[in-house]
């Protein structure tokens, strides 16, 4: 039986393929003068800075605002929380939770559980209690059509 030659790290050379090195430079050409290597640097360096000078002038369109993130007009109740006549769920929830921890109204023994004080009464129908989960949900009658 003919024996085949097995392939080890030591007889297969892979030098011919760059090899990244996180953190570390790439290396200067050493071949080239001394005169060229500086110039070939500044070269890239200008290039370098031509290229961020023109990104902010073509900076990409904002997308038009749709869905969660379009702002609605809000009733009276949610705008005295929020303070504003008309903005998007995403934020009136962000402005709602601040509102909450602001006042320190959550459950101490369950922070899941939002104690309401008189503005969020209005607000959640009445209710003492509400789950965070809920929030959402009874936020939905607020936000005029």
């Amino acid at each position: 039986m003919a024996s085949v030659p097995m392939l080890t790290a030591a007889s297969v050379s892979f030098s011919s393929l760059p090899v990244p090195r996180l953190g570390v430079a790439p290396p200067t050409a050493s071949f080239a003068p001394p005169g060229r290597a500086a110039s070939a640097v500044v070269v890239r360096a200008a290039a370098a800075s031509s290229k961020s000078a023109a990104a902010p002038a073509a900076a990409p369109k904002k997308k038009r605002a749709t869905g969660i993130t379009l702002p609605k007009p809000v009733s009276p109740a949610l705008q005295a929380i929020v303070g504003a006549p008309e903005i998007p769920r995403t934020e009136a929830l962000k402005r709602l939770w601040a509102y909450i921890k602001q006042h320190n109204l959550q459950d101490p023994a369950d922070k899941k559980v939002i104690v309401c004080d008189e503005k969020l009464k209005v607000l959640f129908a009445g209710r003492e209690r509400v789950g965070f989960l809920e929030i959402a949900k009874l936020l939905n009658p607020h936000f005029v059509k």
